[in-house]
């Protein structure tokens, strides 16, 4: 299965440069799915966007592309035609579908993971991804439910497009709040210090509130604290031993909430704030060595691209102004006055900056890496502009030879109440993410069991594939409410809408995977007598394991047609980093399948078209399979 867009992108750039010359090459051909099948599959714009620049007429240069294109006499074109002012539409080859899905090969019969033919990445890249970044000593809450699950989608895909992926969990576990939780540990659980006796800390964010109660009310234990916090940063032993318990207990929370959710992040992947400590102040020193203001030689022909930066003193604090080419200041204040970005305190402390400054530079020449994904919510955006600019000033980015790390930060909306504020208890508290989790199980199995008592409905579940069945739909469902929508939009969460067995939720794609994998069933009995059959008949071309797909109907051209674009989606969520591209597709995906099976019996057909047919159902499971484990969702071969 390779990408359509891709292939149309490559036969369109050499038709431009047959007609441009040199200036045609890597022009964007501007394809998308055509938005009405009765145009074509495909759509082309490039003559309208081009007519201009090479002063034709839109259509005449459509009609030269499309001329062009029918010349190459490619096996992908069935049709192409020129509509309107200079639209060129364009239709796939039935010839060309049915070999692309005849080509997949066969579920891996070892541990290979089933890739549906997709060839790797040509260009692999190491990705780093931070997210989720738990806060030690708090519960995880709602609040942390979309970085972790869109981060965790990004990871994926882009590892199943062949890239090498370091997942990176940049967890809050330093700073002045450590003294206080340090101390109050000490104070109220001393047990927990002692190696032979074993103590968990039943609910963290109890235990933080009492700590930060104490610490609020009594002087003499502020004092305590922040003995504790400079015993901490020299790493005194009892500290020390104190703080790795805390953290060690925030770990033990978190890896629980991963576990359910069946997020890929592991204790190896975590990089807090600790581990980059000891860089900040080395790091401080020389950006303001390197970079000062009287330096003007540094950054002196700046771009938008690569800014121009100063490091100096202000106020008594270290910053970071940036400038654009004009040199005019890139951020300002209300007042139009410039806004420093702050890497060091007029008392010494750090701040996020200084430590995502350093995490960069490490991930950059220590890691290696060709881009970085910061999946954080959309408050932080103007902290990441100002990073980023930083760190191409710097030039941190910019590898000779290699061109420049791709820096992203995929920002993200709220999670609303129905009365659209931040989703939240009744008693205004943040949802804790494991009692979200443990609700969205209960009410699964609540309609399992409900569906189990109606005799239309039931399907004979024993407790164990109950249970099972209601921890896959359950998490499945908050996780699809999520991830199919557009990341950077604030969406009302509603039990009722996720749960629901029609619409583009997760019950109603794992429901139809079943479904699928029933009819699969109950035709492999048949599959031995289909493939003699099928090797004996003089038509057929196929090997008998193969499929041998044939189009009878329009509803199995569609349905191949959107098989067929799996490989394109994978490559624009991995581009764009738009997750609700992959839910939309899997979203069309069943339903093209369900209009297929409305109209083209599949096991009482004559043996040829069962055979095309049962191949169709059998791959729709597996691309449905795959895209909903993309996105951290486990099927069930039964709901």
């Amino acid at each position: 299965m390779t990408s359509i867009t891709e292939q149309l992108r490559e036969l369109f750039q050499a038709a431009l440069q047959d007609i441009l010359g040199p200036s045609g090459q890597g022009v964007d051909p501007l394809l998308r799915p055509a938005a009405d099948a009765k145009f074509g599959d495909y759509q082309s714009n490039v003559a309208m966007s081009l007519a201009k620049k090479t002063g034709d007429r839109p259509r005449d240069l459509a009609e030269r592309i499309v001329q062009s294109l029918k010349e190459r006499s490619p096996a992908i074109l069935d049709t192409l035609e020129v509509a309107g002012p200079g639209f060129i539409n364009i239709r796939l080859s039935d010839g060309w579908l049915a070999d692309s899905l005849n080509a997949v090969p066969a579920i891996p019969d070892t541990a290979a993971a089933d890739r549906l033919g997709l060839a790797p990445a040509r260009d692999p890249q190491t990705v780093v991804v931070d997210y989720s970044s738990p806060n030690v000593a708090k519960q995880m809450h709602v609040g942390h439910l979309r970085s972790t699950i869109i981060g965790d989608a990004f990871a994926r895909v882009l590892e199943f497009e062949g890239h090498r992926v370091i997942r990176q969990n940049h967890i809050g576990d330093w700073g002045t709040q450590f003294g206080m939780l340090i101390a109050y540990l000490k104070q109220e659980m001393p047990d927990a210090l002692d190696p032979s006796r074993e103590v968990h800390v039943a609910d963290l964010e109890a235990f933080y509130r009492q700590a930060n109660a104490l610490a609020a009310s009594d002087p003499e234990f502020q004092k305590t604290a922040r003995a504790e916090v400079v015993a901490l940063h020299a790493g005194e032993p009892s500290a020390l031993k104190a703080w790795q318990f805390i953290v060690g207990e925030s770990r033990r929370h978190y890896l629980a909430i991963y576990q359910k959710l069946g997020v890929s992040l592991t204790e190896a992947d975590e990089r807090g704030e600790s581990f980059y400590n000891d860089r900040l102040a080395p790091l401080v020193a020389d950006l303001k060595k390197r970079f000062a203001p009287s330096d003007t030689t540094k950054n002196a022909s700046a771009t938008p691209q690569t800014p121009r930066v100063t490091v100096e003193e202000s106020d008594g604090a270290i910053c970071v102004f940036h400038c654009n080419a004009d040199g005019e200041p890139m951020f300002t204040k209300p007042d139009g006055d410039p806004l420093p970005m702050i890497i060091r305190k007029s008392d010494g402390a750090f701040l996020y900056a200084t430590t995502d400054l350093a995490a960069m530079q490490f991930r950059v020449e220590q890691l290696g890496v060709d881009r970085i994904i910061y999946v954080t919510d959309a408050r932080q955006a103007q902290h990441f502009e100002m990073v980023f600019a930083a760190a191409r000033g710097f030039s941190w980015t910019h590898r000779q030879g290699k061109g420049e790390v791709r820096l992203d930060h995929a920002s993200f909306g709220s999670i609303l109440g129905t009365d659209r504020r931040p989703l939240k208890t009744r008693t205004g508290e943040n949802i804790k993410l494991a009692d979200l989790l443990g609700e969205a199980v209960s009410r699964a199995e609540q309609l399992i069991r409900t569906n189990e008592a109606d005799p239309a409905k039931r399907r004979g579940f024993s407790e164990d594939e109950i249970a099972d069945i209601a921890e896959a739909v359950g998490i499945g469902a908050v996780k699809y409410a999520d991830l199919c929508q557009n990341r950077q939009s604030d969406y009302v969460f509603s039990w009722d809408k996720m749960l629901a067995m029609e619409g583009n939720t997760a019950p109603y794609l794992m429901y139809a995977y079943a479904r699928i994998r029933s009819i699969c069933r109950k035709g492999s009995g048949m599959s031995e007598q289909v493939q003699e059959d099928t090797a004996a008949s003089a038509d057929s071309q196929a090997a008998p394991d193969g499929l041998d797909t044939v189009f009878k109907d329009p509803a199995e051209r569609a349905l191949a047609l959107q098989l067929c674009r799996f490989a394109e989606t994978i490559d624009s969520v991995a581009g764009g980093l738009r997750v609700n591209m992959l839910t939309d597709y899997l979203y069309d995906l069943s339903g093209a399948f369900m209009k297929f099976y409305e109209c083209c019996p599949v096991l009482s057909a004559e043996t040829a078209i069962r055979k095309s047919r049962w191949g169709l159902c059998d791959l729709t499971s597996r691309v449905l399979r795959i895209g909903l484990g993309l996105l951290g969702i486990r099927v069930v071969e039964r709901m």
